[in-house]
């Protein structure tokens, strides 16, 4: 082999190495692939994804994963990328992650330890807390007030577990139903099924907003937990949630992450117009200036004494 054979060589090695280097791998590869990328969406997870009058799925969530689906196809070099909408439920949502049926999901996950060990999270997109919701005329104040009485919680969601941990260590006897998705958890109270309802409170928040008779319902004040939501992706894929990272962290610090949580929170929103009227929670505020995947709800429950103060100064 002569000199210039084995330079040419060397060099088509590394030419070849390089665009090896560069090549998309996981999900990334996928969307380059297909054209197309996945997001799992929600029925009925108001605000975060749901369906409208004119069974179009949106929402704060999906507003999120679709500043992910950009970035994506502006790393990709990509002009277009069709976006598809896949339902998912609680109880399917990580087996459709985990099988390659969806790249994204959308709605209003809890980002916990147990789940970590099957699908990744992007950074915290919300914080909330596990309460009761109840009828007024039922009395209910705390979850010691449910004793001996049916509790309803949806199908796939840690509050599920959780409650039927909390009734086995606190002896209260409850009977637990258990809903399909959380319309059929708020109709099983509504009907006299359930005394209350477990869930987060956002999740209760936009039910009660929602009502025939908003009024004649009350959310507990007993948080029985902090929880952190955050978007699911694959495990395993560092390409990609390095990206989703990167782009929710940018996206946290501008002032179009504040009209976007106004939109879907402070305002009215499709299809009926209801407005939430919840302000930005002090948690939420906090890992906002500093964005993390953690799973940990002791990285949430506390807020800096500062910015306690600050907020109790503006609420004034």
């Amino acid at each position: 082999m002569t000199m210039l054979h084995r330079l040419s060589v060397l060099l088509l090695i590394a030419v070849s190495a390089t665009a090896s280097a560069q090549e998309p791998t996981g999900t990334l590869a996928k969307i380059k692939r297909t054209g197309a990328i996945t997001l799992g969406v929600r029925d009925g997870s108001v605000p975060f994804s749901y369906l409208d009058d004119k069974q179009q799925y949106l929402g704060y969530s999906i507003d999120l994963c679709m500043k992910i689906v950009t970035a994506a196809q502006k790393q990709l070099g990509m002009t277009d990328v069709k976006v598809v909408m896949q339902p998912v439920t609680p109880a399917n949502r990580i087996p459709l992650m985990a099988n390659g049926t969806i790249d994204l999901e959308c709605g209003s996950a809890t980002n916990n330890a147990e789940r970590q060990k099957q699908v990744a999270f992007a950074p915290t997109m919300f914080v909330v807390a596990n309460k009761l919701l109840a009828k007024k005329a039922s009395n209910i104040r705390t979850l010691a007030d449910m004793k001996g009485k049916t509790l309803v919680a949806t199908a796939g969601t840690t509050t599920l577990k959780q409650m039927t941990i909390l009734n086995n260590e606190m002896g209260l006897g409850m009977t637990i139903l258990v809903g399909k998705d959380h319309p059929e958890s708020f109709l099983m109270l509504e009907t006299g099924r359930a005394v209350a309802e477990a869930n987060d409170d956002i999740l209760l928040a936009a039910q009660v907003a929602a009502a025939k008779n908003p009024a004649d319902y009350a959310i507990t004040p007993e948080a029985l937990s902090v929880e952190p939501y955050g978007i699911m992706l694959r495990r395993d894929d560092p390409e990609f949630k390095k990206l989703a990272d990167a782009t929710l962290t940018r996206f946290y610090q501008t002032d179009d992450y504040q009209k976007v949580y106004a939109k879907w929170f402070q305002s009215p929103i499709p299809p009926k117009g209801i407005n939430l009227n919840f302000p930005m929670p002090p948690q939420l505020k906090a890992v906002l200036m500093k964005p993390t995947d953690s799973p940990d709800p002791a990285a949430y429950a506390a807020v800096p004494p500062a910015q306690q103060a600050a907020s109790k100064k503006k609420a004034k």
